[in-house]
């Protein structure tokens, strides 16, 4: 799959290396039954070494045609209780190929953080989940953070495609209008909505590795993986950041689970049954009704019970 991903040439060239090579690898088996085994397992373990060595010479690039939703990398300062970002990403959307691009510099005060409220975007069915932590600030001032795959123009995302390091990724600090906005109300996809129950030291301590992650990724690109480093590795952030050891559960891999992993341990509404917290979630309805406005923060978020 490497070889067929990520080797140069055009598909003739790909197809013909990964044809060999799995070629060599059935040789080496069947070799095992016969008086060559070591000899065999010696050549495809030197095969296989310089294909790993190839392989860690593929770095994520720094720069890139990128398309312009993930064109920039966020990064922030802290200096006392003031974190300043640049490159906050307000676009203006009015269809998922039609939109001005807006990238603002933005401050916050982290002794007026209040809540942290989470974001699940159902595109694919109920497993899967695109994941979205959203900060709130003293005064109805939201800033939501995605984790996106950084793809170039032309490109499509791939999750298989994605596990051999066909694209990096990129932290995006964003206003919910257009993070969320895009999903909802642009792409109609369903998202809902679960406040969950964060004291403020905690949160500020998330935001806070949501900020180190981001300018580590601005110096150094780390390729995406639809399994290890995507959008649900921040759940294990969350809890770690919480002082919480993340658990060994298969709803961190199945995020679209993740609100039944929350309703048993307490950190969402747990006075009403899930299925109806699941409804109340539901922005959609919301979302469209208020637009994509300074008040679509406030809209979004009527009805849906608090911890």
């Amino acid at each position: 799959m490497a070889l067929w991903f990520r080797f140069p040439g055009p598909d003739a060239v790909r197809m013909s290396a990964s044809a060999v090579f799995a070629l060599m690898a059935c040789a080496a088996i069947v070799a095992q039954f016969g008086s060559h085994r070591v000899r065999a397992l010696i050549v495809f373990a030197a095969i296989f070494a310089g294909l790993l060595a190839w392989w860690a010479t593929i770095t994520p690039p720094k720069k890139g045609n990128w398309a312009p939703d993930v064109a920039r990398q966020v990064t922030g300062v802290i200096e006392g209780d003031i974190l300043t970002l640049t490159d906050v990403r307000e676009f203006e959307w009015r269809t998922a190929e039609e939109f001005t691009e807006n990238w603002t510099t933005r401050s916050y005060n982290l002794s007026k953080l209040q809540t942290v409220d989470l974001f699940l975007s159902y595109w694919a069915g109920p497993e899967i989940s695109h994941f979205i932590l959203s900060f709130g600030f003293e005064g109805d001032r939201y800033l939501a953070w995605s984790v996106e795959v950084r793809r170039e123009i032309g490109t499509v995302y791939s999750p298989v495609a994605d596990m051999f390091k066909a694209n990096s990724i990129a932290f995006i600090a964003s206003a919910e209008e257009d993070v969320i906005g895009l999903r909802s109300n642009v792409r109609g996809e369903d998202v809902q909505l679960f406040r969950l129950r964060t004291p403020p030291d905690e949160a500020r301590a998330l935001l806070e590795e949501y900020v180190r992650d981001a300018n580590r990724l601005a110096e150094k690109p780390h390729w995406y993986h639809s399994l290890t480093t995507n959008c649900t590795t921040v759940i294990f952030k969350m809890l770690d950041a919480m002082g919480t050891a993340p658990p060994l559960d298969w709803r961190i891999v199945l995020n679209g689970y993740l609100p039944d992993f929350g309703y048993e341990r307490g950190v969402v509404n747990t006075d009403i049954p899930l299925s109806e917290l699941r409804k109340l979630g539901r922005i959609a309805p919301r979302a469209h009704e208020a637009g994509l406005g300074p008040g679509f923060s406030s809209a979004i978020r009527v009805d849906v019970p608090v911890p």
